[in-house]
């Protein structure tokens, strides 16, 4: 009897006496779809309090003397998950969660204010303290990752003849999702290595590209897409009042008039780090509007945004596009303001046809190495991306990048590298790409030239009847220095040979500086400006349709040559020699009042000087190209003058000219953004018709913005004139609040065309017989020429209508009171 007391005191004691049995648990949370960690999961042994979350990076560690036998993880917008665990040992459990199909806000009734109130006043209140742009300078190393793949593989997808002939790749498609995951397809994957420059006053930024590693479907030359994945093009910066991501202005969950804007939840507080934090989450007032659901971690210290997790559905109103979710983790700078030091963007597009599948885009930034409050000379951030010209791509071997990557690839990154490997060298790939390349660039490309374009290949009108044109231009693989092109058409009607030619030279990539010579001979309308239109090659290719009341031949000869000669400001000086043969009824007089000096031909011979003022534009060069993606917040002032040289090689004019253009984009928060252009020109002397200031008439059923929409081609002149032309984008503003329209993500535009003018009694004179029909008026400064508009963009997506009205000069010949214009666009 002794001896059982005795054994039960020693049971009952055993676990004061021996060391208790530790179990530590540590794994990666993962989204089942995209494969991408999960940062802030809430990782606790199920019926406990015992739990930890996850970093950044998805990772988590947990180690207790108490566990339960399960393991639960749980985060919001997601469905929870529970898994086994074994106790007293060290074990690995990783999880993939499922995301929820909706994530509705609870509506809770309380007594007084919100507490999240009274947090978010004091946010607001240390923004500027804790805001990186209140750094007089900042720069740091960074790297990029960007993984697109092919997401959504329905059977119908599979089914499709060129899946099916890579199925031997489909196959290993299961090893890149994971236990859990849904299959991907990746088709693009890169890396580069940055240093990120920015000063406050003035605003300036630098990204120097220090080396990219890129794999990809249909991708060659590597210099564009080297400066569109590094950070330049990846900073989010959420204590701005809006951020604009693909184009749109989305609020801010910290906006000075968050109130107006969102809904917040107080949900816990926790410590993030070594900072201890509170955790809010933020909901649209509107399921519709530009704006974020998530959650952020505020620092009770500071009142600064320590982490934030940022996601907008598809309720926004964009096009294709399922979701975007931003993460960033922030720390502190030993001035105050935080920088970012991970970023994480996940960009999931849907299907647009069921048998299609979708895609996902994921962006990873990190940085390190900072650097703060030791600004450059300006002349330093002089160019915003630079890419050195002996960059090469791809130069350096794993072990090397082994060296510059901030955290190792994942054993799924290695196979996404091999298998787009593997896609790449499949025949029918291949040439799916190449058509693809075909329609975006409109040239085929045939070792160093590329052949087209192909929308002009053919043309019908009623000088020419069909008219049949090809031509080619030499690509980066024949020079990087050199570009010849030319063009070969003929008419069948007027049995006549049109060609053109060009060479150009890039003379220096640093302070962009070109030198080029054209000449050309073809069939031109009047009231069509082929400088002005020159990247609207869709309504270039439609003029050349139709009746041409007033064509003409001409002769050209262009020499150009323009420099940047400091960031932001440009010059040009151009000469230009053409000729001018009329088939139609026309002609001038030399010497005004005498009947006898009646010409109805004429040459012109004109130098040009052009300055241009663009303080924040960004620029990118690629290949033997450079694109500007425009400014950020400052107009596009553009000053030309012209001057008519008299004598030289028979020019038949002296005359000075000076235009002077602004152009801007007005973000306009929920009303959507704006773009307002400003146009001023007048000319000295007395001058034929077709040389004054030709209005850009329409008279295609096709919109573009900078014509005018109900005026016919050459109905209007002059020699002096003030032109405004508004376009505004209303989003999903109004017609989202429509129940029956909501579903349509239809988005309502609008526009209005103004001109101001004069044609002077000389001008009028000399012209014989007059540029107008009888009865026809001009324009005047006492009577604008007026059209307002209104229409709906994103019918189908692509598909954009006007409704315009034409308000003055309704007595002129052939004058349409009202429109309906179509065009063809791509908006997100």
């Amino acid at each position: 009897m002794t001896f059982v007391k005795v054994s039960v005191f020693l049971l009952c004691c055993l676990p004061l006496i021996l060391p208790a049995q530790v179990t530590t648990v540590k794994g990666k949370v993962t989204d089942v779809t995209t494969g991408d960690p999960i940062p802030f999961v809430n990782i606790v042994f199920k019926g406990t309090s015992i739990g930890t979350t996850t970093d950044f990076d998805g990772n988590y560690t947990l180690t207790t003397p108490n566990p339960t036998d399960s393991l639960l993880a749980s985060y919001i917008g997601y469905r929870a998950r529970v898994k086994p665990v074994q106790r007293g040992v060290t074990q690995t459990i990783n999880f993939q969660l499922e995301e929820e199909v909706t994530r509705l806000r609870d509506v809770v009734i309380l007594a007084g204010e919100n507490p999240a109130f009274e947090i978010l006043r004091n946010v607001i209140r240390n923004k500027d303290r804790n805001d990186k742009r209140n750094l007089s300078a900042y720069e740091y190393d960074t790297y990029s990752k960007i993984e697109i793949d092919i997401d959504n593989m329905t059977d119908k997808f599979r089914k499709k003849k060129i899946i099916t002939q890579i199925t031997q790749v489909l196959d290993s498609v299961a090893v890149i999702a994971g236990e859990d995951g849904k299959p991907i397809l990746p088709v693009f994957i890169s890396e580069s290595v940055s240093r990120f420059y920015y000063r406050n006053n003035p605003e300036l930024k630098l990204e120097n590209i220090r080396d990219t590693k890129i794999s990809g479907l249909g991708f060659e030359d590597g210099s564009l897409t080297s400066q569109l994945i590094g950070p330049t093009f990846q900073e989010y910066n959420f204590y701005r009042n809006w951020l604009t991501i693909l184009e749109k202005d989305f609020v801010s969950p910290i906006a000075d008039g968050w109130r107006l804007y969102y809904e917040y939840d107080l949900i816990d507080s926790l410590y993030v780090g070594d900072h201890y934090c509170y955790r809010i989450d933020f909901f649209p007032k509107s399921p519709q509007a530009l704006a974020f659901t998530g959650s952020m971690w505020i620092t009770k210290k500071e009142f600064a945004i320590r982490q934030i997790e940022a996601t907008i559905g598809k309720q926004a109103n964009l096009n294709f596009i399922e979701k975007i979710k931003i993460q960033q983790e922030l720390l502190p700078t030993e001035a105050g303001p935080w920088l970012p030091v991970k970023n994480r963007v996940l960009i999931n597009v849907g299907q647009v046809r069921d048998d299609w599948a979708g895609m996902l885009a994921k962006f990873y930034t990190s940085n390190r190495d900072f650097v703060i409050n030791q600004p450059k000379p300006p002349k330093f951030y002089e160019k915003q991306i630079l890419l050195e010209e002996d960059y090469i791509l791809n130069q350096y071997n794993d072990e090397y990048w082994s060296k510059l990557r901030h955290e190792p690839l994942t054993e799924t990154e290695k196979n996404v590298y091999q298998m787009i490997d593997t896609l790449t060298n499949i025949p029918v790939v291949r040439t799916y790409v190449d058509i693809v390349k075909i329609i975006i660039n409109g040239y085929k490309k045939v070792g160093k030239v590329d052949i087209g374009p192909y929308l002009s290949l053919m043309a019908l009108n009623n000088i020419e009847g069909i008219r049949i044109q090809s031509g080619f231009k030499t690509n980066y693989h024949f020079s990087r220095q050199w570009e010849f092109g030319a063009q070969l058409g003929y008419g069948f009607r007027d049995e006549r040979v049109k060609y053109s030619a060009f060479v150009r030279n890039i003379l220096d990539r640093k302070r962009w500086t070109t030198v080029g010579i054209r000449v050309r001979h073809d069939l031109g309308r009047v009231g069509i400006d082929d400088e002005n239109l020159a990247d609207d090659y869709l309504f270039l290719a439609a003029s050349r349709f139709g009746i041409f009341r007033r064509g003409f031949y001409f002769d050209e000869y262009r020499f150009n040559f323009q420099r940047e000669l400091v960031k932001g400001f440009s010059q040009r000086l151009a000469f230009r020699y053409n000729t001018f043969k009329p088939v139609f009824d026309f002609g001038y007089y030399t010497m005004p009042g005498d009947v006898n000096s009646l010409a109805t031909t004429f040459q012109r011979a004109e130098i040009v000087l052009e300055s241009r003022l663009s303080r924040d534009e960004l620029f990118l060069q690629y290949d033997n190209e450079r694109v500007s993606l425009g400014p950020q917040k400052w107009p596009i002032i553009t000053f030309r003058y012209s001057r008519g040289l008299k004598g030289l090689w028979g020019s038949d004019f002296e005359y000075d000219k000076f235009r002077l253009t602004v152009v801007k984009r007005l973000p306009m928060g929920p009303l959507g953004t704006a773009r307002l252009t400003l146009t001023g020109e007048y000319t000295d002397d007395v001058l034929p018709y077709p040389l004054l200031s030709l209005h850009i008439g329409n008279e295609t059923p096709f919109y573009t913005d900078i014509i005018y929409s109900l005026m016919n081609f050459g109905e209007f002149f002059s020699d002096q004139f003030v032109s405004l032309q508004y376009r505004q984008h209303f989003e999903g503003f109004i017609l989202n609040r429509i129940p029956l329209m909501r579903r349509l993500h239809w988005r309502l535009t609008g526009l209005a065309n103004v001109i101001y003018g004069n044609l002077s009694e000389e001008n009028l004179a000399i012209s014989n017989p007059l540029p107008f029909p009888p009865g026809n008026n001009n324009i005047t400064w006492k009577r604008p020429y007026v059209e307002l508009g209104y229409g709906v963009e994103n019918i189908f997506r692509f598909l954009r209508v006007d409704f315009v009205h034409r308000l003055t000069y309704l007595e002129n010949d052939r004058a349409r009171k009202f429109g309906v214009l179509f065009t063809a666009q791509f908006k997100l």
